[in-house]
């Protein structure tokens, strides 16, 4: 009944776009036939036009996901690199940049565990985002983030190159084709650091979970109980062993390509730069702004819909 519910609401979507395309493409007639009448009806052609073009580009970039997994929420980790300071605050820009995208997707978010910097910033940062295709458009996120700028913790003022790591994974449910032996899990608490209340901070009331094959580790904080924490955790675990599989699919697509992958460091990929010039490029696919003050709050669409098209560019089987 979701998924049936789910279609009928894209349908109705497309068949409204379709609509209101039939209605606009009328007024131009009339607006053709009728010089005088053209002059009052062109301002509400423009801004209808502009409206229409607007959804359709968002209803288009739906078409452009179509990966298992696409159509779930994420879950995001931001996590620092080396620089200290700088690039603890610099991952935690990274934290308020994808929250406000989500905010203005109308997407609900949760930190999830977040461990501080000495000074100032974020050391890592795990949170969720839920709403349908966040996973879908925020894997294009996947990588290494560059800032170069002016540190404003620097007396001297000298430029400063900061870098972050974010992973995405999907939120899958627990049935999900994945299994986890008991046996392969190593389950630590501790007790909760900073907001949450005494209750919180007066208990072993934090999770983290190590699975021993694969050495992934998970850590979760946000509930008040160890059992909450604990169920939590295995989502995101889950999320991770997904996610690993995924990467391991797409690196052995990309051998058989003969392309050269290389994960680390210095597989950056955008860089924010905000002095001695402007200008946020992401480098898989050149699209570029000279506004990183817009894209830092959050407006991101551009830089996903470019990565999504490149994917489906070299999808596409040679004629």
């Amino acid at each position: 009944m979701r998924r049936a519910e789910e279609l009928r609401s894209g349908i109705g979507a497309w068949a409204d776009l379709e609509q209101r395309a039939t209605g606009l493409s009328e007024m131009a007639e009339m607006a053709a036939d009728d010089p005088e009448e053209a002059a009052s009806l062109l301002p509400d052609l423009e801004r209808d036009l502009a409206a229409l073009q607007a959804d359709w580009g968002r209803m288009e970039q739906l078409l452009l996901l179509g990966e298992p997994f696409d159509e779930r929420g994420a879950i995001v980790s931001v996590h620092a690199g080396a620089g200290g300071t700088e690039s603890q605050d610099w991952a935690e820009m990274l934290l308020r940049m994808y929250l406000r995208w989500a905010e203005g997707h109308r997407f609900k978010t949760e930190i999830l565990e977040a461990t501080e910097g000495e000074e100032a910033g974020l050391k890592s940062v795990s949170f969720s985002i839920d709403g349908r295709w966040a996973y879908g458009r925020l894997r294009s996120e996947r990588g290494v983030h560059r800032l170069v700028r002016i540190s404003p913790y620097d007396s001297q003022k000298r430029r400063h190159t900061s870098f972050a790591l974010v992973e995405v994974m999907p939120e899958v449910p627990e049935d999900a084709a994945i299994e986890i032996d008991d046996k392969d899990l190593r389950v630590d608490t501790y007790r909760a650091s900073g907001a949450g209340g005494q209750h919180v901070n007066k208990t072993d009331s934090a999770v983290r979970l190590t699975h021993i094959p694969t050495g992934v580790v998970v850590a979760v904080q946000s509930e008040r109980s160890q059992h909450q924490n604990r169920e939590r955790a295995m989502a995101v675990l889950r999320a991770r062993l997904i996610e690993r599989q995924e990467e391991e699919r797409e690196a052995e697509m990309a051998r058989l390509r003969g392309e050269h992958v290389e994960a680390g460091w210095g597989n950056q990929i955008r860089s924010y730069v905000l002095q001695p010039y402007t200008m946020v490029k992401d480098l898989r696919t050149g699209v570029e702004t000279s506004n990183p003050t817009a894209v830092l709050d959050g407006d991101l669409d551009a830089f996903i819909e470019g990565y999504l098209r490149s994917r489906v560019g070299d999808s596409t089987p040679a004629a």
